[in-house]
């Protein structure tokens, strides 16, 4: 995951886990990607790839900041290194609120892949969504839809499913859906410690993490682990199981729900397809605007720190030692009560980063969101059987 235009954004978002890189890493005020830097990026990354595929992921901060000239430089470089027989994908994270007529057709004729935020109807986009100046934004997301409706571009709409519009599940799915127009969503659930500005994941202390379902584990106790805006674990589960019904009901086969696609593929015994709900982690690198590689866009803290391309090959990065150790502990520091969780390979564990509580029994090291996974990993064993023989029948 690319962050040419680093923590930079035109949005103030309440639950941003990345505005305060600005001030954490020491950023420039206007940091930008340098055109050497890019080119070497590009180079190593398409190096470094053993596929015929390469996909590229722009986020930020807000990457369309940077302008249309940078990605045309982006698609030029591409095409000088690419392989033979080799395709270059690209997919662009934006809130939407920059994209024109012209931006369209950029993407249209380039074709990317964009991610569209937005967390459901305009009362609970703009509770946490609006710009440096106050202003609301649910209005310029969804002429961003339309924008990239009218030139076929295709588009997924990103929620971040926040404390809440978790207590809306069909609101907000509904209107993502059929009011937007996403055939693609994906849900992001709001997990922030109360410390993520200063203390990098993993880093806390251990004897001071809640037992899972006390009050301190759950948003709005004075002592919380987690922000104010962090989803409820309980909420959680019922948005899910919620939209999940809906999904199951109206949507099977037309509206891909990565949470829910990746469910019916590990359940055939597919690999996962969202590095949470995978055995391992360690493959979603983040690099910086400064050629600074992270192993993974939520452990960009100086304590997670790889290299800079700069010095050191970015496939050499990918592979090395630590950063291996990284993405096997994901499965190797799951308590004992994962373990022996009949849900484990759907779960893993989830997101590492959102482990913050301790299980009944005291083990540190157990998922945040854990009650509600539960929750929904329970509820959809009723479709499963019958999900699994549509997809066995040819």
């Amino acid at each position: 995951m690319v962050k040419p235009v680093g923590s930079l954004c035109n949005l103030d978002c309440t639950y941003c886990y990345y505005l305060h890189k600005q001030d954490l890493l020491g950023q420039p005020r206007q940091p930008r990607m340098a055109e050497g830097m890019l080119e070497r990026h590009i180079r190593q990354y398409i190096e470094a790839q053993t596929g015929d595929e390469v996909v590229f992921s722009w986020q930020g901060g807000e990457p369309t900041i940077l302008g249309l000239e940078f990605f045309r430089k982006v698609v030029s470089l591409q095409a000088r290194y690419r392989k033979p027989g080799q395709r270059i994908e690209n997919d662009l994270q934006t809130n939407g609120t920059l994209l024109d007529e012209e931006w369209a057709s950029f993407l249209k004729q380039n074709d990317f892949l964009v991610g569209l935020s937005c967390d459901g109807p305009k009362e609970l986009h703009d509770r946490y969504r609006y710009t440096k100046g106050g202003a609301d934004t649910h209005a310029k997301v969804v002429a961003a839809a339309r924008l990239l409706q009218k030139h076929d571009v295709p588009f997924a709409a990103l929620c971040v499913v926040n404390r809440e519009n978790a207590k809306h599940p069909l609101e907000v799915y509904r209107f993502l859906t059929r009011e937007l127009g996403a055939w693609r969503v994906q849900l992001i659930s709001c997990v922030e410690p109360n410390v993520f500005r200063d203390v990098a994941p993993q880093h806390w202390d251990p004897a001071l993490l809640p037992i899972v379902g006390t009050p301190r584990a759950k948003p709005g106790a004075p002592d919380a682990v987690v922000t104010d805006w962090s989803v409820d674990p309980d909420d959680w589960g019922a948005f899910l199981c919620a939209v999940w019904d809906d999904w199951y009901a109206h949507d099977y086969g037309r509206v891909h729900v990565d949470l829910f696609e990746t469910a019916v593929a590990q359940s055939l015994g597919l690999p996962s397809q969202r590095c949470i709900t995978a055995e391992f982690c360690g493959k979603g690198l983040a690099v910086e605007h400064d050629g600074d590689v992270f192993s993974c866009d939520h452990y960009v803290y100086p304590e997670y720190r790889l290299g800079n391309i700069a010095d050191v090959h970015l496939g050499t990065m990918a592979y090395s030692e630590p950063q291996k150790k990284f993405g096997f502990a994901k499965r190797d520091a799951l308590p004992q009560y994962c373990k022996a969780c009949p849900h484990l390979k759907l779960c893993w564990g989830e997101c590492p980063k959102n482990r913050l509580v301790r299980t009944p029994s005291g083990e540190a090291g157990l998922n945040y969101l854990c009650p509600g996974l539960k929750r929904f990993y329970a509820h959809i064993q009723r479709d499963m059987p019958q999900i699994l023989r549509r997809v066995a029948t040819p």
